[in-house]
């Protein structure tokens, strides 16, 4: 088979393992109540959980990186698909609450490594012009997850009881580790590479400040998305057996956002980014303003879905340009500040609710980090070009 004739099948196979991700990491959250009553664990320690998986994802983006700076990118992504098969089916067989945090935490570990590197593939495999749309492409996995992975996963949950959703994520890891070995070429890493360029590319405040952006930014769509379910009963109104098709639509928003985002990604990087983000901001707002009428919120929140994956999948296409000699460790490392975000904004979200601000207050909060991941994205982009100046003016 040649080349250009497998490289969609790559890209596809790249795809299943975003969509084995997303499908994992969302269902945790659906599944919560069936795996407190199993373990007979109360809601809260079953969310730790999914905390758990989110340490893991943060501590396995940097320390998988460094270990595998020289392994062949390929052999790479198998060992990920490997442990994250391994962990789902201990999430599986776990019997009280240490053993469940335990599978959870090696889950998350491949996690940032497997989006992160998935890219950097992607982006290899096809020309420079092209590298947008490729990236996106291998996203849309994890996007499609939340239109069709999330809802199967819960519905298993509640018909055969919340193990059997593990086992099928299990399976979608198997068939992802088969694919990568069949229609994925050796992919060798970077001449040179090394933990150390990896680690010292990650001082640049071209990497760092995109991976601050993320991390704050990202924070305002997890702020409304936490607290969807309460928000949607309590102030829009919908009726709780509707509740999963909001998830859908907000599913196909991402999907398209990722669709969206190849070519204009293909046509200017920082721009996408840029106006994902601040779309972002603008569509919270109305949100928050219009949440009891049904027929703006929801398709405003369809709207915020598309700015959402314009903004991440633009900021992954900024980081591998920028670290081009070293481009795993910024790629691995934006899926942890992705992480963060979710953390973050959950955090924030709660804290208003806490407050006794009512279930809009989650979205205006998402405003404000939205506006700040806006703000820092601009400086990052004003540091490029002034630096770009200088060398012209130097040169």
């Amino acid at each position: 088979m040649s080349r250009a004739r497998s490289t969609p099948l790559a890209i596809t196979a790249l795809a299943a393992g975003g969509f084995a991700v997303g499908t994992t990491e969302f269902a945790s959250m659906s599944l919560l109540p069936w795996i407190a009553e199993d373990l007979g664990i109360t809601n809260p320690q079953a969310g730790w959980g999914v905390s758990a998986y989110a340490i893991g994802v943060v501590a396995g983006a940097p320390l998988l990186t460094a270990l595998t700076s020289r392994m062949d990118r390929k052999r790479l992504l198998l060992l990920c698909a490997a442990i994250f098969t391994l962990g789902n089916l201990l999430t599986m067989a776990a019997l009280n609450l240490p053993t469940l945090l335990l599978a959870r935490f090696l889950t998350g570990l491949p996690h940032g490594v497997t989006l992160g590197i998935a890219a950097v593939v992607a982006a290899s495999l096809v020309p420079p012009a092209k590298s947008g749309t490729a990236i996106a492409r291998t996203m849309l996995g994890l996007t499609i997850a939340n239109i069709v992975g999330v809802p199967a996963a819960t519905w298993m949950g509640t018909h055969f009881g919340w193990r059997s959703a593990y086992l099928v994520i299990s399976v979608i890891g198997l068939i992802t580790m088969i694919g990568l070995l069949y229609f994925l070429p050796a992919v060798p890493s970077k001449q040179g590479a090394s933990a150390r360029l990896e680690l010292k590319s990650m001082a640049r405040p071209q990497i760092w400040l995109p991976l601050l952006a993320g991390a704050i930014g990202f924070g305002g769509a997890f702020a409304f998305y936490t607290y969807i379910t309460p928000t949607m009963i309590e102030v829009t109104g919908i009726s709780p057996g509707l509740l999963p098709w909001v998830l859908v639509l907000y599913g196909c928003g991402m999907t398209a956002g990722s669709l969206i985002a190849g070519p204009c990604i293909d046509r200017s990087i920082d721009r996408s980014a840029l106006i994902g983000v601040f779309s972002m901001a603008v569509l919270l707002t109305v949100m928050a303003i219009f949440m009891h009428l049904w027929y703006i919120v929801l398709p405003v929140m369809f709207l915020n879905a598309i700015a959402m994956s314009l903004f991440t999948t633009g900021l992954q296409a900024r980081l591998l340009r920028e670290a081009a000699e070293a481009p795993n460790m910024s790629a691995a490392m934006n899926h942890a500040a992705f992480n963060f975000a979710n953390a973050l904004g959950a955090f924030l979200g709660g804290l208003v609710i806490t407050a006794g601000w009512g279930y809009r207050a989650p979205s205006a909060a998402g405003v404000l980090l939205a506006l700040a991941g806006t703000a820092v994205l601009l400086v990052a982009i004003g540091l490029g070009r002034g630096r770009r100046r200088s060398v012209v003016e130097v040169g």
